[in-house]
């Protein structure tokens, strides 16, 4: 799933440079009133303004769709689903032995010596 948003994210990014590289500025208009520009133009003179604008706008929606949608899939990662995920690693392992005698290292270390020791 975040594979599919993360390239439709790009390719709708580059459509969306080539859009708003392919629109004519403002100061384009002037010439197009005095019968040069975009009149000549793949779209005619008017044709060009609605079909880029409208396409880039929907372009530029899809694009902030999807970058809240990247957003939010790594602001809550996805629970684990694996078998191996879900088990305890300090379950599986066995506990130490507990050392024979005086954990301390101090004194006998068999209590049958120590009951010989007078006090």
């Amino acid at each position: 799933m975040e594979t599919l948003v993360w390239v439709v994210h790009v390719l709708t990014a580059i459509v969306l440079v080539g859009l708003v590289l392919m629109q004519h500025g403002k100061g384009a208009d002037m010439g197009a009133a005095f019968g040069t520009g975009s009149a000549g133009s793949l779209f005619g003179s008017s044709g060009s303004a609605n079909f880029l604008s409208r396409t880039t706008a929907v372009a530029a929606t899809l694009f902030f769709i999807t970058s809240l949608s990247l957003t939010y899939i790594y602001s809550h990662p996805a629970e684990k689903l694996g078998v191996m995920d879900k088990v305890n690693p300090a379950a599986t392992q066995a506990a130490p032995a507990a050392p024979a005698g005086n954990p301390a290292g101090v004194g006998p270390a068999d209590d049958s010596k120590a009951k010989d020791i007078p006090k």
